[in-house]
């Protein structure tokens, strides 16, 4: 079994009479992406700055690589990485001239610098671009940019604060491809996010809500533990009145539903048995001269068990 890469021991942030993390205690183990998932507000860049060493706790403690980041940043500065919601890119610098200052910054002598350099723009897919400003980068590019910056000192341990925020999903995709390269090189991943379709792709995550962990788990654990009824997903001719007249129908009585809510262009009923309401929704939604294209239950999704969770 892997040894933890990370353990929080009842880690707690006051701001003034403001508690922004509550008491948390988890575990991430090497050679694993591990999810940090929460809303805005939630918790996430707190938690992920004290680990780093760069805002001190409360109180309770948090280790990593074997050892209390207290105390033994500048250690663990060697051992670790670090990729912020900004990238933390110099818009005005090539992308050789980032690398090169990131890399001294890391305190790699020039041979290793050039090696190294290389490495990361093969496996970012930026060669060819060594000379292109940053600030002319998509964001994509100057995603896979900053996460080449944070790993040329080739750390153990990355952290990745919403690295993929604003970006478009093909790059988010491709981002995750390096994730996952990297994690075959070894490479242990705490990555905090607000995007479901990446937290399946995690090995284990953490739900953080109002600065308490509220689940914790792989994924499918924490659909099993956390889902407390089964799902039905409606196509109809219109999913914002679908939700409107189900929700009404549900606070009144009229039938007996967890949950309610929209998903794109589909809506998700979460109930007991969706069996036993099938019949009643469709004579609802036909009662209001929506037509439903499909309805069928489906297995549940972290989306699903997230919105549950946060209520």
């Amino acid at each position: 079994m892997n040894s933890p890469v990370i353990i929080t021991k009842n880690l707690t942030k006051h701001f003034g009479d403001f508690t922004a993390v509550n008491g948390i205690n988890f575990e991430a183990k090497r050679g694993e992406i591990f999810g940090f998932l929460g809303p805005n507000g939630s918790g996430k860049t707190t938690t992920i700055r004290m680990m780093l060493g760069l805002l001190s706790p409360s109180s309770g403690d948090v280790q990593a690589l074997g050892m209390s980041v207290k105390g033994n940043q500048a250690e663990l500065q060697q051992r670790t990485g670090y990729m912020s919601q900004r990238f933390s890119l110099y818009n005005d610098l090539t992308v050789h001239q980032n690398l090169q200052f990131y890399g001294a910054a890391y305190g790699l002598n020039n041979t290793d610098l050039k090696s190294r350099i290389q490495d990361a723009l093969v496996m970012a897919g930026l060669e060819g671009r060594e000379k292109a400003k940053t600030k002319d980068l998509s964001g994509g590019w100057r995603q896979r940019l900053a996460l080449s910056a944070a790993i040329l000192h080739r750390p153990e341990l990355i952290f990745l604060d919403e690295p993929t925020a604003g970006v478009d999903p093909i790059s988010r995709r491709a981002f995750w491809d390096l994730l996952y390269q990297l994690v075959a090189d070894k490479v242990s991943i705490f990555v905090t996010t607000h995007y479901m379709d990446e937290a399946e792709h995690c090995h284990r995550l953490s739900f953080i809500q109002r600065g308490n962990i509220i689940a914790d788990g792989s994924p499918a654990e924490i659909k099993e533990e956390m889902m407390s009824g089964q799902v039905l997903e409606i196509s109809s001719s219109d999913a914002i009145n679908t939700v409107k007249v189900l929700r009404e129908a549900n606070e009144k009585g009229k039938i007996s539903l967890l949950e309610v809510e929209l998903y794109g262009a589909l809506v998700h009923v979460v109930a007991p048995n969706v069996e036993k309401e099938k019949n009643t929704i469709q004579k609802l939604l036909k009662k209001e001269e929506i037509y439903v294209e499909d309805m069928a239950m489906i297995e549940a999704s972290l989306e699903d068990v997230f919105i549950a969770s946060m209520k």
